[in-house]
Parts: structure tokens; C-alpha cells; sequence
């Protein structure tokens, strides 16, 4: 597109009016600016626009064609400007929350429960991914924000711990009966079970492998799955004995469908919480959100 926008308001409002005068009222501009700048449109396109006459102006069919699409394109910008004024009056917003599918599930819904009670018009995107992608999408800045582990290194990271976890291992009761029978002594049993554990790719497993390591535990047989609900699961229903996060299965440990393994050296606890890119430009939706889980949360930031 050759023309400027202004030629093309200076052209819609003449085909409005019908008069080059009221047009030049209207936009205020001279009738000479007016004049001109319809002359150069017409020269630039090639085809006449107007016919004049001693009571104005009158839209040839070329010109009525460029109108229509034209007026089209006005109308559109002025409704995109409403909804602009309607989305600053309102606090409309957007924010993009990367969180793996258990975090989802367990910490974040609650947080966004409350958040959007108080802010109903910020739209919410939710990005299913690993501690570990999530990072990874925050530094290339296609994430607003997102709910991990904390990460042994932040960097350019500024993370804020929103609840404390432990993680446990776990099996029925019937499971470790049948190890039992099989000779099994309770010092033995992660070694000779068939432990449920996250993939590779998470940074839980990667922790609890680290764990392994460091207490000298070589497993003997495992399973690998994508999310915790999924090792909860099939823990219960005696496939092996899951490593899972204590805050998880509270439920299950209280009505004895899952009983904790003791270990001889217990694993550490760490934090769950927010992120963001502190080298991104934080939007105001995301400084809503920050400020709104700064002031819910009770576990103090580390130094």
C-alpha cells in the first residue's frame, strides 16, 4: 500500500461529507490540503475518485469501490480502539503460565481461583511443561510466568517460593507384604522394589536420582512416567513403590491406601514457586499477578 493513512482519512471523510469544506472543518485542515491530497491519491491509484461539481463532491464507481473497503478498514480501527479503551478501564490482560500438569493441579488452581475473583478480566493461558521446558521457555520470553521447582541456579530468574514439599516413597500395603515375603528386610526396600519414577526430563527425578546416588541405592528395576497423578496411581494399585510428593497424597496416608517407606537418611525438602524473566518487560497483568501472590503467600523469600 502506497498511501499514507492520513490521505486515506482525508479521502473517507470527503466521501462522508460529500464536501470538501465540511471535510477540511472536520479533519481541520485547509481546503487546499484537502484538494491536494485527493489530487495525489488519484494520480498515485490512477483512477479518478470524485466527480465536482457546484455542490460538491459525488464518488465515481472507482471511488466508491476503494470506499468500501476503506470504510471497512475505519470502522475496524475505531472498534479496535474501543476495545482498547474498554480493556485499560476494565484491567483487561493477558498472561501466559507455564506449570507442569500435578502443579496445575495441586498449587496453582488455588492461586488462580482467588486471583481471578479479583482480577475477572485478565485472560489466562496455561502452558503445560516440565520445571525444566518452563525454564527454558522463560528465558526466551515465551512464558509471562511459571510455577516450578526452585532450580539450583536462577540466573536471570527471579523466583519466589510459594510452598514448602517433601518427597517420600510410598507403596500399599500389600505390595510390601509380598516383599516382605520374598526375604525382603525394610532397609532393602527401594533396592529391591520396582520404583515408579518421573521421566528423565524432570527435575524432580533428576533430584531424586541425585538422592539415590549420594544413599548408594542402585535400583534394580523401574518405571518411568510423565506426571505425578499417574505415579500416585499405579502406586495404589500395588505396580511398585512411587517416589511422590508428601503434600500430594495426604489423603492416601491418612486412610493407610498408601503407607510411607522410613529411610535411613531423609530426603530434603524444597520449594515450589514462581518465576519470571527479570530481563522481560513486565506487563501489567503480570505485575498483578506477582503482587497478588506476594501477598497470599506465608513462605519467606531466600536470600
Amino acid at each position: 500500500m502506497e498511501q499514507t493513512l492520513s490521505s486515506y482519512r482525508i479521502f473517507y471523510a470527503v466521501a462522508n461529507t460529500g464536501n470538501i469544506s465540511k471535510a477540511a472543518k472536520e479533519l481541520y485542515i485547509s481546503q487546499p490540503a484537502i484538494s491536494k491530497s485527493i489530487q495525489k491519491l488519484e494520480e498515485n491509484i490512477g483512477v479518478r475518485l470524485f466527480e465536482r461539481s457546484s455542490r460538491g463532491v459525488t464518488l465515481t464507481p472507482e471511488g466508491q469501490l476503494l470506499y468500501t473497503h476503506v470504510k471497512s478498514a475505519f470502522e475496524t480501527l475505531t472498534l479496535g480502539e474501543d476495545k482498547l479503551r474498554r480493556s485499560i478501564a476494565l484491567g483487561m490482560g493477558n498472561l501466559t503460565i507455564g506449570v507442569s500438569a500435578t502443579l496445575c493441579k495441586y498449587i496453582l488452581l488455588p492461586y488462580l481461583r482467588n486471583f481471578i475473583k479479583k482480577f475477572p478480566h485478565i485472560n489466562i493461558s496455561i502452558a503445560c511443561h516440565s520445571t525444566n521446558q518452563t525454564l527454558k521457555l522463560l528465558e526466551e520470553g515465551k512464558l509471562d510466568i511459571g510455577l516450578i521447582g526452585q532450580p539450583e541456579t536462577l540466573k536471570n530468574i527471579d523466583f519466589y517460593p510459594v510452598q514448602e514439599i517433601e518427597d517420600i516413597f510410598v507403596a500399599t500395603k500389600d505390595y510390601l507384604h509380598n516383599l516382605k515375603i520374598r526375604g525382603v528386610e525394610k532397609h532393602q526396600l527401594l533396592k529391591h522394589s520396582t520404583l515408579l519414577l518421573l521421566d528423565r526430563e524432570n527435575m524432580t527425578r533428576q533430584y531424586i536420582d541425585e538422592y539415590l546416588q549420594n544413599s548408594r541405592i542402585i535400583a534394580q528395576d523401574v518405571i518411568e512416567v510423565s506426571n505425578m497423578d499417574l505415579l500416585i496411581e499405579m502406586s495404589k494399585i500395588s505396580l511398585g513403590t512411587g517416589c511422590v510428593i508428601r503434600n500430594f497424597v495426604q489423603n492416601e496416608l491418612k486412610t493407610g491406601v498408601l503407607l510411607e517407606i522410613p529411610l535411613e537418611i531423609p530426603i530434603d525438602k524444597r520449594f515450589v514457586g514462581f518465576a519470571y524473566n527479570k530481563d522481560v518487560k513486565i506487563s501489567s497483568s503480570l505485575r498483578h499477578f506477582i503482587d497478588f501472590y506476594e501477598s497470599c503467600s506465608t513462605v519467606s523469600k531466600p536470600l
